[in-house]
């Protein structure tokens, strides 16, 4: 069997089809070098939105913040750094096959789609062989990536035109989900998450015989609630007290 080991791994041709537009976002020119305090504060949100698609307080490694804002590393190696992240491992890696952990970081990093088949294959194959934290480096030290944006900008979507659009293609987090129908499966069978026929059923519409039994009653229906509540009781305790005296009076 031929080795397919990351010295001899598969090739792919860089090529599409259709010509590449500059992305939809506005400024093109985020410089580490030029910017301030405040700028690097905002280079950083922009880092979590492309990497998390948000930017929560729970996803924040603020370690690495501190060494982004004192300049001790660059926009590259935060991006590194998110990547390499539990909360990450935890969001993406620990929840997809190589084959969709490929797509879900050339997409955020390299801000395009795979470009075929083959492709895929090849970064699946390096990520079996070497390890994802290879698999990062590799495409955060490639010349695409280098060329594109550099150890100083926020990688951002590269946009496609297509035929009767007038932008290009959706952004990442809309096209690919963070996860695949199997992982999907495998937490409702945990039951850590619901199912979308129990949600409905969970969800669907009261009738009046489900309003009695599980809404609370009030105003004059209170009250006749706790008094025919008071007489079950009583009538229940009444006929256990009866049983047992006849037990032992027999």
């Amino acid at each position: 069997m031929k080795n397919l080991s990351s010295t001899n791994r598969l090739d792919f041709n860089y090529t599409t089809q259709n010509s590449r537009v500059e992305t939809i976002y506005a400024s093109n020119n985020d410089s580490r070098r030029e910017s301030s305090v405040n700028s690097s504060a905002e280079l950083i949100e922009r880092c979590y939105r492309q990497i998390f698609f948000h930017s929560m307080t729970y996803d924040r490694d603020l370690f690495l913040e501190s060494q982004f804002k004192s300049g001790s590393i660059e926009t590259r190696d935060f991006i590194r750094g998110l990547l390499l992240s539990d909360r990450f491992y935890r969001g993406y890696v620990a929840c997809n096959n190589n084959d969709r952990l490929v797509e879900q970081v050339i997409g955020r990093v390299l801000g395009r789609p795979i470009y075929s088949i083959r492709e895929r294959l090849a970064w699946s194959i390096l990520i079996a062989d070497r390890g994802f934290t290879y698999f990062v480096d590799t495409v955060l030290e490639s010349n695409e990536y280098m060329g594109r944006f550099g150890y100083d900008d926020v990688p951002r979507q590269v946009n496609r035109i297509l035929p009767g659009k007038a932008i290009g293609e959706i952004p990442i987090y809309q096209r690919l989900p963070r996860y695949g129908d199997s992982w999907r499966d495998r937490l409702i069978q945990d039951n850590m998450m619901m199912s979308i026929k129990a949600f409905n059923v969970a969800n669907r519409p009261r009738t009046s015989v489900d309003d009695l039994i599980y809404n609370e009653p009030k105003g004059r229906a209170l009250i006749i609630w706790r008094i025919s509540l008071s007489v079950g009781i009583i009538s229940s305790v009444i006929i256990i007290l009866s049983i047992f005296n006849a037990m032992f009076n027999s």
